[in-house]
């Protein structure tokens, strides 16, 4: 019982409503059906055996006024009384049994029907039904036996049952079909709020819902609409604050970057401690000059809406200008011919950048940079030399200030700003791709930027 439930669970609402609809159109059109089988059947049995009584009964008359005559006419009399070759008429008179019609045998009559007369019965004699009806001739105990056949009334009945069971399959498909029309309108806002909430999700503030004139839905877009107008512009608002920050400390932060760099030349006629101090306070000069320009560049990439600057874009390109600084030893390898993308030409660049960075600062470097094409998509492929990144964290690299990176020395988990990857996510979604990080085969991580091609 809990696997099936289980089961049906897993089937999406759409399909449950959809089998809920046909079930309950399949058990009306079913009961309709045999109600309508059983008042049909039951009134041509009974008018087909009404009709073949009676007609027993006039015949029986017609035998007894033959035999009270004692003519000779008896035989000709039955074999008119057959009306049809199918029906069979039998006559017991003077203890032996007369035939006329089709050819039956005696024996095949039940000898309960014969001794209940006048009685009825429905038979099948040499594979035809019949309807069998007894009635007495004359007191003495002559019998006369009428088999009229049924095999038109069965062929009907069939037909029927046939147009019955096909009317009632194909209501139920009806039905079926009907269910999910009816539950993918019902369900289209909701399908709607679920990819509006989704493009949000991956960053699309301009994501918004249709609002429609229906009174129970209009409330829903309507609040949807104003709660992601709040959002949009609340993290807009942080990102010109921050923004607006980062343009404010890039003044001191020159300033402190070249009083570390006198700091650094000078570096030799320091003492121990103070050498040690120079070099803690220019690591971390330097590191907050990254985290600005991250800061900035995040800022400015919310700021600026999408589409902008898109134009047709060669991956080989991209790729044979990452500087050699950051793959001194990696293998490129380029799909022929190179694939073509719609994109920021900057974005992608910086993209590319910060991956071999981050390849380059905390996995070993970067090993290979390959195009290629993957499910119908362009895809650019950076391989590290790392241990790689544990699946629990292949999400979480993503947002912001998450440092989870292993490092190649020692396993410890450290990194930079924690934003070079973020913006790597804000990028591609920003250009309609997108980036994820997997296995690389032999060891290490592999991350993967995708996007839609195009053709010229």
């Amino acid at each position: 019982m809990s696997s099936l439930r289980r089961r049906w669970e897993s089937v999406t609402l759409r399909w449950r409503v959809a089998l809920a609809f046909g079930l309950v159109t399949t058990a009306v059109a079913a009961l309709l059906s045999v109600t309508t089988w059983q008042l049909a059947s039951g009134y041509m049995l009974d008018q087909r055996e009404r009709g073949a009584t009676n007609q027993a009964v006039v015949d029986a008359r017609l035998v007894a006024e033959n035999l009270r005559r004692t003519s000779d006419e008896l035989p000709t009399l039955l074999v008119g009384l057959t009306g049809r070759p199918e029906t069979s008429v039998l006559l017991r008179s003077g203890g032996r049994w007369i035939t006329a019609g089709r050819e039956v045998d005696v024996d095949d009559v039940p000898p309960a029907l014969l001794a209940a007369a006048p009685a009825r019965q429905r038979l099948e004699i040499d594979g035809l039904p019949v309807l069998a009806v007894a009635v007495p001739v004359t007191p003495d105990g002559d019998l006369f036996v009428r088999l009229a056949p049924l095999t038109e009334l069965d062929r009907t009945l069939r037909f029927l049952s046939g147009v019955l069971v096909t009317g009632t399959v194909f209501a139920g498909l009806l039905g079926t079909l009907l269910g999910w029309w009816t539950a993918r309108r019902a369900l289209q806002p909701l399908s709607e709020l679920t990819g509006a909430a989704g493009r949000m999700a991956e960053g699309d503030l301009s994501a918004r819902l249709p609002v429609r004139r229906e009174a129970d839905l209009a409330p829903l877009a309507e609040r949807f609409n104003a709660t992601a107008d709040a959002l949009e512009e609340r993290v807009r608002r942080d990102a010109r604050f921050a923004g607006d920050v980062s343009h404010e400390l890039r003044t001191p932060l020159t300033t402190m970057i070249n009083a570390a760099e006198v700091l650094r030349r000078r570096r030799d006629d320091l003492p121990d401690a103070a050498r040690r101090a120079v070099d803690l306070l220019i690591a971390d000069v330097q590191r907050f000059h990254r985290m600005v320009e991250d800061l900035l560049e995040i800022s400015r990439g919310i700021q600026v809406p999408e589409g902008h600057d898109l134009a047709p874009v060669d991956l080989a390109v991209v790729v044979e200008n990452v500087p050699a600084s950051l793959v001194p030893d990696a293998v490129v390898d380029v799909a022929e011919p190179a694939p073509l993308v719609t994109a920021d030409r900057r974005r992608l660049d910086q993209v590319l950048a910060n991956l071999c960075e981050n390849a380059h600062h905390h996995a070993g470097g970067v090993v290979r940079l390959a195009v290629v094409r993957r499910d119908g998509m362009a895809a650019i492929e950076v391989d590290d030399a790392g241990p790689g990144v544990p699946v629990e964290l292949r999400e979480r690299v993503f947002e912001r200030f998450t440092r989870g990176v292993r490092t190649v020395r020692d396993g410890s988990y450290t990194g930079g700003t924690g934003l070079g990857l973020a913006l790597v996510a804000q990028h591609v979604h920003g250009i309609g791709g997108r980036v994820w990080v997997e296995d690389r085969p032999g060891g290490g991580a592999r991350f993967v930027v995708a996007l839609p091609e195009v053709a010229l």
